[in-house]
Parts: C-alpha cells; structure tokens; sequence
C-alpha cells in the first residue's frame, strides 16, 4: 500500500503550489489527499509577476475538491504533509484543527513541505523555532519573529523540513522533498 501524503489548503491558495506537489507526488507512487476547512470544491488564485508591479498580481485559478476536512484527518494516517502558499495561509493559521494537524507532524519529525507563504502556518503553531527557511521573500521579517533563520534560495531543507520561496522553484523544491520523502516513507 502506498504511502499517503496530505495537503492542506483552502481558497485563494496559489493553484501551482496544489496542483504541481499534488501531480508530481502521485506520479512518484504516493497517495494523496486534500484537506481544507470543508469539503467542497476549493477555487485558487494564480500569482503572476508583471512589469511594472511592485509585488504579484492575483488572477483566478483552478478549482479542485477536498477529499476531507481538517476535523476528519487524523494525521497518524499520513507519512508527510505539504503546505501551499498563496493567500490560504493568512486565513487557516487561524484553524485550530489544522493548527493540531500541523504540529502533529512536527512532533513526530514527518516531512513537511512548505511554500511561498504556507509558512505562516507552520509560524503559527510554533515549529519554526531554530530552524533554517526560506519563503516568499516579503515573509523574512515574520520567518525571523517566528524563530527561524531566514535563507534567500530556491530550497531550504532542514532536517525533514523542505522550505521553498515560490511556484518558480518548485522543480528543486519536489527534489528535495522527494529525497526526504525516499529515506522516511518510501514507495513499495
């Protein structure tokens, strides 16, 4: 049986940093499962860049429905989770059911993957402390008041923790995450 990986999210997330870990995970063998605040059908963004803009514009995205709510996931079911970017995060961190879900795979050192701003959820339940990050480079200021180092690159990983910038770095991102992934709970 394989190995079943959860993704956390919600609406507004960025429709690459679902689609692309969701995709790539299940074509290396693993069983993936979508988990928001309810079970519905999610609509996500697209974050561009374009001239003349001093941050990323905001276009509709895909759509995908959630296999379960965070109050049905029980997290000892999972070998990993990943965590999307987009304007998700800023909302969720406030779940206190994810928030439990999160930590829970922090306590038992599982591979967590995180994106863009989807480290605001882990900030939120403590888990940065003394960590090595990176992120969507406007977060280096909150990545710091949650305890972690801030790094400036296309992947971070520190310990089981796999930590990217944006949707740009993704093929190094799913790399590093996948290496993780092989040694903690590889495919049959």
């Amino acid at each position: 049986m394989a190995p079943k990986i959860l993704i956390v999210t919600g609406d507004a997330a960025e429709s690459l940093e679902v689609l692309y870990p969701y995709q790539r995970l299940r074509e290396e063998g693993y069983e993936v499962h979508i988990a928001a605040p309810a079970v519905k059908k999610l609509r996500f963004v697209v974050h561009d860049f374009e001239p003349g803009f001093d941050t990323y514009t905001e276009k509709p995205g895909y759509t995908l429905p959630a296999d379960l709510a965070f109050s049905e996931v029980e997290p000892s079911r999972y070998a990993a989770v990943v965590v999307p970017g987009g304007r998700a995060p800023e909302y969720l961190r406030n779940d206190p059911e994810l928030r439990k879900i999160l930590k829970s795979f922090f306590d038992a050192d599982k591979p967590v993957a995180q994106i863009c701003h989807g480290p605001l959820l882990t900030a939120a339940v403590g888990s940065l402390v003394g960590r090595h990050v990176t992120a969507y480079p406007a977060l280096e200021l909150d990545m710091q008041a949650a305890g972690a180092t801030y790094q400036d690159q296309e992947v971070v990983v520190d310990g089981t923790l796999v930590s990217s910038r944006a949707w740009p770095d993704h093929p190094a991102w799913m790399r590093a995450f996948l290496r993780v992934l092989r040694e903690k709970a590889p495919t049959p």
